[in-house]
């Protein structure tokens, strides 16, 4: 019997995917991974064991996820079509790599995931399997199989007594771990409708955040987050932290038309309190610390690299090339942001930094002014000499 490692979230898709792939002759091996998501894993593990999974790897992958994924991505200012922050998207590379390591650990020949056919998310983890290892077969049960409707699923679910709570039935396909939260279908599906308030987790209504706003001083070093008002948090922590700051304040909502890879537009909406914060943040600091060429080259590379990962491209060469530019770029990227944060705004109100570029006696109109402003007229006449 063949062995097939299947990326299994626990829900209604990948639990039928157990048994189905099972009926096609194939031995199932869960694999779970948590980045933030908030379950019960030993829960999720029974439920595999219990749909007919010979075994099941549950694998804490936070500490990774957001060290050598999310703050990438941070220091490369990766934020696809300008709104969204990647938090997904982020996870899929990550979680086939280990995907693919389980199924090196057990011999397994294929690998599976429970992704339809209409969504970015397939070719994530589809094109990262075949970098690390074009020799696994890939299965995508959701492209082939017989159910064609979500109700058929419940019903070959309920036949074969797979454990699966579908009670609680939501129209909205939800996505979370630890850095945000994406939320499609259902009445988003209608681009002129606005989201109704049930569908946010993370953050409050802005109309019901405090009426007074709250501050917080972020520190960076090269460009990675380190303290929040003066206190060191660990990677994981701080993106938790944020997120609570964040989300009591509504900060981080996002309703979006975004481009599929696939090639359709699609209505989505995300939540990402920390992200908001951190982007704004860091942003606001290379502003201050970095020279303007630099800046601006920088631009369009970071709408390269977010469409690197928003393509399920992280494990290519260019990814890996503008990772060592982009670090370079960061070497000076270490100060304090000031930020406000009130009634789903985020606003950089102070900055500081030992490599700051701003030099307040240069930029001045009072008395301390040193710019020679004489040497303006020639600077312009050679400035509009070519044209």
């Amino acid at each position: 019997m063949k062995k097939v490692v299947l990326a299994y979230s626990g829900g209604l898709d990948t639990s039928c995917a157990i048994k189905w792939l099972q009926q096609k002759g194939y031995e199932v091996i869960a694999f779970i991974a948590d980045v933030g998501q908030g379950e019960i894993f030993a829960e999720v593990k029974e439920r595999a064991i219990k749909t007919g999974a010979s075994k099941v790897h549950v694998l804490d992958l936070k500490q990774e996820f957001v060290n050598n994924y999310v703050f990438s991505a941070l220091k490369a200012s990766a934020i696809y079509e300008n709104k969204y922050l990647l938090a997904t998207a982020l996870s899929r590379p990550l979680i086939a790599k280990h995907q693919v390591e389980v199924a090196h650990k057990e011999k397994a020949t294929a690998v599976a995931h429970g992704c339809t056919g209409k969504g970015n998310d397939q070719v994530r983890f589809e094109t990262t399997v075949k970098i690390l290892d074009p020799t696994l077969e890939q299965i995508a049960p959701l492209r082939i199989w017989e159910f064609k409707t979500r109700e058929e699923e419940i019903d070959y679910a309920q036949k074969h007594k797979i454990p699966v709570n579908v009670t609680k039935k939501s129209p909205y396909s939800i996505d979370i771990n630890l850095y945000g939260r994406s939320i499609e279908c259902g009445i988003l599906e209608n681009p002129w409708i606005e989201p109704p308030e049930e569908i946010y987790q993370m953050t409050v209504s802005p109309q019901k955040a405090p009426d007074k706003p709250t501050y917080i001083e972020l520190e960076f070093e090269k460009g990675i987050p380190k303290k929040i008002d003066g206190k060191v948090f660990e990677a994981v922590e701080l993106i938790q932290k944020l997120n609570e700051i964040g989300g009591k304040n509504g900060v981080g909502r996002v309703d979006m038309i975004e481009n599929r890879l696939v090639g359709i537009k699609s209505r989505e909406n995300y939540e990402n309190p920390a992200g908001t914060i951190l982007h704004t943040a860091h942003q606001e600091l290379e502003a201050l610390v970095l020279d303007r060429e630099t800046l601006h080259y920088k631009s369009p590379l970071s709408q390269k690299y977010a469409e690197l990962i928003y393509y399920g491209l992280w494990e290519t060469p260019l990814r890996y090339q503008l990772d060592e530019y982009v670090n370079k770029t960061q070497a000076m990227v270490t100060g304090t942001m000031r930020l406000k944060l009130y009634k789903g705004n985020c606003v950089v109100v102070g900055r500081k930094s030992k490599f700051s570029r701003y030099k307040e006696e240069l930029a001045t109109y009072g008395k301390k002014d040193v710019f020679d402003q004489k040497l303006a007229e020639g600077f312009i006449k050679l400035w509009g000499m070519p044209y």
